[in-house]
């Protein structure tokens, strides 16, 4: 069973990102295979500082390998290192509808939030089928919001396996139902593009600070809470057990507790558990080069399954002639 996933440099890593995509990727390191790129090709829709976006490259690295991405187990690598992927999404391009690209409701979620229009981030998924199309995954680990992406990946496959064979796999999508959509401090998705995000690694002081922001219900401290809907309860649960998920509903029934004890609550438990994540994050940001030489050898290894498939595309295509 091979899987793929990536996640853009765009920044500090956070909550949303290891519950979304990232835990399920580590996990699914124990039955089958992993491919794992940092898709900065993708960030550029969001970042256009070239030695920012370098830095974060960097950085979404080590955070990667720090959480538990395993070089030995897994296939990782940067998006860009593999040049192949630009070549299919252009080959894919022929075959992708306008419509299709236009009902994109990241796309619009986006624009309806104020982010810039351009070609980038409205073609965004035609790069996103080539990245996955390219290395023939069975499966795709994605966040709730990120399904479309895989199906509009398989729609272009499809129209591609029409004309040509069949020649592109067709991938099928992977979510844990429970944590498809991580909350943020505000209740909406967390996303660093709305603002509302906890981050993963950082100074304990400044972690504490964000999860007091979480928006809460205005509930007098001895009457009992609801929990179903509070969202420091949706993300605490994220880093309990069953038995210290009931404890915690307990607390809010109960009453005599205020949301800010359940804040301090979350922050502790999130604490103690990236500890171990911190110190290995810690080792990796000492030693940058062993960070490169582990990509520069995944992007061969990556190369080394796309360039097969391209050669059969280019030949088909008549690129190669």
């Amino acid at each position: 069973m091979r899987a793929l996933t990536g996640i853009q440099p765009s920044g500090d890593l956070h909550i949303g990102n290891y519950f979304g995509s990232i835990k399920q990727m580590i996990e699914s390191q124990k039955s089958g295979e992993v491919f794992a790129f940092i898709a900065n090709y993708h960030a550029m829709t969001s970042v256009n500082d070239g030695e920012r976006l370098a830095k974060l490259t960097m950085q979404a690295a080590t955070d990667f390998l720090a959480l538990g991405i395993d070089p030995k187990k897994s296939i990782f690598w940067v998006q860009s290192d593999v040049k192949e992927v630009l070549e299919l999404y252009w080959i894919l391009s022929s075959f992708t509808p306008m419509g299709l690209l236009e009902r994109a409701h990241s796309y619009k979620d986006k624009v309806a939030k104020g982010i810039a229009s351009n070609h980038s981030l409205f073609s965004y998924p035609v790069l996103m089928a080539a990245d996955i199309l390219l290395f023939s995954p069975d499966i795709v680990p994605v966040g709730k919001d990120q399904i479309q992406h895989v199906e509009i990946a398989r729609d272009i496959a499809l129209r591609f396996n029409n004309a040509y064979g069949d020649i592109l796999k067709l991938p099928e999508f992977k979510i844990e139902e429970h944590v498809a959509t991580v909350p943020g401090i505000d209740g909406q998705k967390m996303s660093k593009s709305y603002g509302n995000t906890i981050n993963i690694f950082g100074e304990e002081k400044a972690q504490l600070k964000t999860v007091k922001k979480i928006v809460t219900e205005n509930v007098a401290l001895e009457e009992p809470k609801e929990f179903e809907n509070c969202n420091v309860y949706n993300l605490a649960k994220l880093f309990l057990d069953e038995n210290e998920t009931r404890e915690l509903q307990e607390r809010y029934k109960r009453g005599g507790e205020g949301h800010g004890h359940f804040k301090l609550y979350l922050a502790e438990v999130m604490w103690r558990y990236f500890a171990d994540f911190r110190e290995k994050r810690a080792y990796y940001e000492a030693n940058q080069e062993e960070v490169r030489e582990i990509l520069y050898a995944g992007a061969q290894k990556a190369k080394a399954v796309a360039a097969p498939l391209m050669e059969r595309i280019r030949s088909l295509s008549g690129i190669a002639y």
